[in-house]
């Protein structure tokens, strides 16, 4: 599989270490298995559509926080400027209404010493917002300001948006390379084994399952209720309870389950609650969500529809259970998704990141558009934009990582 080019490079590269451009990856490696699509393999090029000297970049950051947003603003930046010697980065501000002059200010222009030491923040020095920008008004701006690369950091919105800019400046015969880097703490972009801060997201959600177990065994009959984040897998929730060890019951999206009968959660937290005296409960935003009235679906900037709190309605499910059981329990709830989010990445999401950043880079400097930066097998490939707007990844509830779940909590065969 072939992403999109804008044409035949020609510039030699300034970078000494360079692979050829013909090397697949196979979405499948199993042996004797279809191997599914080849993805071309990222890394810099031997030769580049873009003369690194005449050549202005842009980066915009939309969505929400994620950790890690800094570094690979950073990394970006280091690599146009040390690696390639492009002559400006600019920093578009607010997300895409940044790209409107009329909404956005002004961008940024990047310098050595504005990246310095953005990496030791959490959130994003450009700013962020949500929603889409009027495409012909963006291009218009890029064109004007002679933009030649955009890198747009966020989630499948942000992506498609991007696409939508490449596809414009297409129609018009302007050459621009717009690579997209995927972002979001959910884990859940198909064609990526993991999104950088992802795991720093996991660790500070262990944090906090300590803390919800600490307040649940510390009073007799103590019920912690903590939500995560994941709208639509569960990789957080289950990623954080494999590293807590102390959850007892783990709700994803990915697994249905029903609440009342004597194979529902609320008799299974009963019974534990009956043998243990305390109980740990880790749901993620988007799981049981059939369960709740549905009053009409509202959607953000953004398009994506808000769901309601699922870990509150458990909460007064579960109070309400233990009232007419005539159970004594003390109820707590957790909710730390602004929390886990907005903190700066661990040290594994910081290789992460400068690692996405700089085959962005790359990428976009041999011309190639319309694409996000992917990952499988170790392995950082090209993947084009239409595809990863096709489906997300989710958590597989018959694979290891769920398996794990279950073995931690122990919660197999207790409700469903």
């Amino acid at each position: 599989m072939s992403t999109p080019t804008l044409g035949e490079p020609r510039f030699p590269s300034p970078l000494k270490r360079t692979l050829n451009d013909d090397i697949r990856i196979p979405q499948h490696i199993e042996a004797g298995a279809d191997p599914g699509f080849l993805f071309e393999l990222a890394g810099p090029r031997a030769t580049l559509y873009f003369d690194p000297a005449q050549t202005r970049a842009g980066i915009v950051t939309c969505g929400g926080l994620c950790p890690g947003l800094n570094n690979v603003i950073r990394s970006i930046f280091l690599e146009l400027h040390f690696g390639y010697g492009v002559k400006e980065v600019l920093g578009f501000r607010d997300g895409y209404q940044g790209l409107d002059p009329a909404r956005g200010a002004e961008p940024v222009v990047l310098t050595p010493e504005f990246v310095d030491d953005i990496h030791q923040e959490g959130g994003t020095v450009l700013g962020t917002s949500r929603g889409p920008v009027d495409t012909d008004i963006a291009v218009d701006n890029l064109i004007q300001r002679g933009v030649n690369l955009l890198f747009t950091i966020g989630g499948d919105g942000t992506q498609r948006g991007g696409n939508d800019l490449y596809q414009e400046a297409k129609r018009r015969g302007y050459p621009l390379a717009v690579v997209g880097i995927p972002k979001t703490v959910d884990n859940d972009v198909a064609f990526v084994s993991r999104t950088f801060g992802y795991f720093t997201a996991v660790e500070e959600a262990a944090k906090v399952l300590k803390c919800a177990h600490t307040e649940a065994h510390s009073v007799h009959n103590g019920i912690a209720v903590v939500k995560l984040m994941g709208r639509h897998a569960g990789f957080i929730a289950g990623g954080a309870t494999v590293a807590s060890q102390d959850v007892n019951f783990c709700l994803i999206p990915e697994v249905p389950f029903a609440l009342d009968g004597e194979r529902g959660l609320l008799a299974a937290v009963e019974r534990r609650i009956l043998q243990r005296a305390h109980a740990v409960i880790v749901v993620a935003e988007g799981a049981g969500q059939d369960l709740l009235e549905p009053d009409g679906q509202t959607r953000d900037a953004s398009g994506n529809v808000k769901f309601k709190d699922i870990g509150l309605f458990l909460c007064g499910k579960i109070d309400a259970h233990f009232k007419a059981a005539k159970i004594p329990a003390t109820l707590r709830y957790f909710d730390p998704n602004y929390i886990i989010r907005s903190v700066p990445a661990d040290a594994e999401d910081s290789m992460l990141c400068d690692l996405f950043a700089r085959h962005a880079v790359h990428a976009a400097m041999a011309g190639k558009t319309g694409l996000v930066v992917g990952m499988l097998h170790d392995r950082f490939i090209h993947v084009p934009i239409e595809m990863l707007a096709q489906q997300k990844k989710r958590l597989d509830p018959d694979g290891p990582a769920w398996r794990a779940v279950l073995a931690a909590t122990g919660q197999a065969g207790s409700f469903e």
